[in-house]
């Protein structure tokens, strides 16, 4: 474990080299999900290079696809892209790795990025490994700001219609989206009685860049049947330096030498820290 909350440190900053080297990125979101991606990576999903085209594999979505830098740098550490390859060519002209994510690349199941599809799209796999009898679960991570596109919550009201209990959803609860805090853009108060009033399982998450608190709350969402599980993970966005943390200008933001070069000392501290 401590092993893996180093690597989640590690793994911030290869998403930092990938943004620095392709002049884009949406920093603060990556870092905040980050803890999520390890632990479904690395603890939960039945998927790996190997399996990739087994229908039996787990399925997952990015449904906030703007934090696609994380997952390229989880994706190329667990074996399905190669991180210099993604880091060389990344939002460069005619080069795959592109802002959100792209399905024709290894280990990604949607293009996504156009917000509050990713768990309706959920909501039909999971539907769909159930009618071929697959033991599949299906993950989606959205954030917090995508919960005003009303199709989320044809998702959760389809979610619990259809029982799906290998069905989690994780809001990535950083408070903050690219126009400012969430409560004054578009408020969710009381959101866990909100999402459970729609029949889910509601998993709150104290620290979701707490890596035992999520494989504990991903544990939990295993063991749910008869309905669907969301874990409300609350985070930081630009988790992993002072310089980004709780910044809504870190939406998307490309650092300067100087504040790199702070970012990364912060970043190598914390993973050195956690390796000892």
């Amino acid at each position: 474990m401590e092993n893996l909350k180093a690597k989640a440190y590690k793994l911030r900053e290869n998403t930092l080299d990938i943004i620095m080297a392709g002049g884009g990125g949406h920093i603060g979101g990556d870092m905040s999900v980050m803890e999520t991606l390890v632990a479904l990576y690395y603890k939960e999903m039945n998927i790996s290079p190997a399996n990739q085209n087994d229908p039996n594999r787990d399925y997952f979505i990015l449904s906030k696809g703007h934090s696609v830098e994380a997952y390229y740098a989880v994706l190329c550490d667990r074996g399905f892209l190669d991180y210099e390859d993604v880091k060389n060519r990344f939002s460069k002209f005619g080069s795959p790795y592109i802002g959100h994510p792209n399905n024709k690349l290894p280990g990604m199941e949607m293009n996504s990025g156009s917000l509050g599809h990713g768990l309706p799209v959920a909501v039909g796999l999971a539907l769909g490994n159930r009618m071929s009898k697959r033991n599949s679960r299906t993950y989606v991570v959205m954030g917090d700001g995508e919960l005003a596109e009303g199709s989320v919550w044809e998702g959760f009201m389809s979610g619990h219609m259809y029982k799906l209990d290998s069905l989690c959803a994780v809001i990535d609860r950083n408070h903050l989206q690219i126009s400012g805090n969430t409560e004054d853009v578009m408020a969710h108060e009381v959101l866990r009685d909100r999402v459970a009033s729609f029949g889910w399982h509601v998993i709150s998450v104290e620290d979701g860049n707490d890596l035992d608190q999520m494989i504990a709350a991903f544990e939990e969402a295993k063991k749910t049947k008869g309905q669907p599980t969301c874990i409300l993970a609350d985070t930081v966005k630009g988790k992993g330096s002072p310089v980004m943390e709780n910044k809504a200008s870190w939406h998307h933001h490309v650092p300067t030498a100087e504040e790199y070069d702070e970012i990364m000392k912060d970043l190598k501290a914390r993973e050195e820290e956690l390796s000892k």
